[in-house]
Parts: C-alpha cells; structure tokens; sequence
C-alpha cells in the first residue's frame, strides 16, 4: 500500500493549508455573469451555501450547482456549512426559476441538489420531479445530475425524485462507517448504500464523494470503495474536508495528492466507471467528465 506522508494538524497552532490548497479568487465576466443570474432569479447555490473552494473556477466557466427545495436544512451534519433550522414553506415556483436560469446559461451538463427536507412527507420529491421536467423541457439538449439527499428509506419518495429524467443520480456517502456518528450523526451508511442500490436498480448512472482528512485510514476508504462497488455505484468523487467554520468539524490531516492519484487507481482497479479524485475535488466538480 502507498505509503505518503500527510500534513498532520496540530490543534493547538494555526491550520495553515498547504500549497495544493490554494485556489484563485472568482473573477471575469462569465462569474459575473453567473452571480448576476442566481441573484436575478433568486436562486440558492451549494457552490455558496456550502463555502465550496471551486466556486470561482466554476463560475468562471459558466456552470454552478444549484440547490433547490431552500437554503436551511434540517440535518446538522459536523462538516456541512449550509444553515441548520426548520425551513419555510418550499417555493412552488422554485423549479420554472431553475429551469430558466440553466437556459440562459446554455449549460450542456446541469447539476441540481438540495437540502434535506425531512419535515416534509415526501421529502421534497415532488419539487424535485418537478425541476428536473421543467429543466428537460426548458434545455432538452442539457444533461442533468441530481444530487439527492437521504430519504430516511422512504424509497416511494426516491422513485419520485428519480423519474423526471435525469442521466445521473448521486448521493454523497460522505465518509467511511466509523465515522458516521461523528460527521453525519443523523444519517446511517448502510442506509445510504441501500439507497444507491435501489437508484441503480431503476436504471440510473449512479454516483457519490467521499471527503478525506478526517481521521479515516486507507484500509476503510479501499472498504468502503468495496461496498460501493458491490451496491451498484458507477462513479466516486474523492476531496480534501476543510473546517467551514470554527463550529464545524476541524481536519484531521491534509491529503497528499499523489495518495489522491493512488486512491484513483484503485478505485478504477476495483470497477469504478470513473473515478475523480484530489485534494480540490466536490461531488459537483467537473461533473460532465465523467458522461
């Protein structure tokens, strides 16, 4: 097994991010092109809500992954910036907005994700249905993936935010078991996998990330990499945890890239379709490689 060192965090001095952490600042006439559209059409990214570091780049280069159903969710995950609370009432319009800000921006490949929604009995799948019509109907040429959150097992409710026609569908595993309770203490990893089993079941290119730098070794990622497999996942994002805020999770260790590049080997050795994997990766980032 690769054997690279990591920059350990010491708890007790500044977290200083290394050199391959360092991103450019959003610039240029197509972020603020894209800035311009989501304010115009009063939309929610997770590419702000979530602190992403790629939001310039992405912005810049015309795309962005909206997020749909509100900016307050009702999970408190440990690593996740997005505010916590109970949501208002979800916007019945929300899906016409989306589905013509992705026009105008005359994107080819569409990312859609949203809160979790567990106040609500369907979990949003309606409005997720939905936007994914209306952005088919809108762009018929633009392919989409749906970044869905945990239904909580109730599958009528995947089935409903699966069928609008979407090419991809992705659910974000996270991290590996063990530290479940501590990152996503309301969420369960064999939960998540059964419901990227049943996605693939209906017929779907099924896909999720993974953060790193949390404490985990490589014997659980090469695991769990393995129980993805067996459960019908086509496609793995591997990315670097960075603390959002002093209240969230703080980074255990900073990832090498070249454990990155090694963690892609495997991943494609074991039968990933396609594997993105580095220390910048999001489960949205460069989402049309891999179509």
């Amino acid at each position: 097994m690769l054997d690279l060192p990591v920059v350990s965090v010491d708890s007790s001095s500044p977290k200083r991010k290394p050199d391959w952490l360092r991103v450019k600042l959003p610039i240029g006439e197509e972020y603020r092109k894209v800035r311009s559209l989501v304010d115009e059409y009063k939309l929610h990214t997770i590419c702000q809500s979530g602190n992403c570091p790629n939001m310039g780049e992405c912005w810049g280069a015309g795309t962005a992954t909206f997020m749909i159903l509100g900016d307050v969710c009702t999970r408190s995950c440990s690593f996740c910036a997005v505010k916590t609370g109970r949501p208002p009432i979800y916007d019945l319009d929300e899906p016409r907005r989306v589905a013509e800000a992705i026009g105008l921006m005359q994107v080819k490949h569409a990312v859609i994700t949203s809160v979790n929604r567990d106040e609500l009995p369907d979990r949003g799948a309606e409005i997720w249905y939905q936007t994914v019509v209306q952005v088919k109907k809108t762009s018929p040429k633009t392919t989409i993936e749906t970044l869905i959150p945990d239904v909580k097992s109730n599958w009528d409710a995947l089935y409903r935010m699966v069928e609008g026609g979407q090419e991809v569908v992705s659910h974000n595993m996270e991290t590996v078991p063990r530290l479940y309770r501590l990152v996503r203490p309301q969420a369960k990893f064999d939960r998540s996998l059964e419901q990227i089993k049943r996605t693939k079941e209906l017929g779907k290119r099924t896909k999720t990330g993974i953060m790193l730098g949390l404490g985990e070794t490589k014997d659980e990622v090469l695991e769990a990499m393995d129980q993805l497999i067996s459960h019908g996942c086509d496609v793995l994002t591997l990315g670097q945890y960075l603390q959002p805020t002093k209240m969230h999770l703080e980074v255990a260790e900073f990832i090498h890239p070249e454990l990155f590049a090694w963690y892609k080997e495997q991943g494609m050795a074991k039968g990933f379709q396609f594997v993105e994997s580095g220390p910048l990766v999001r489960s949205s980032y460069h989402a049309e490689r891999h179509l």
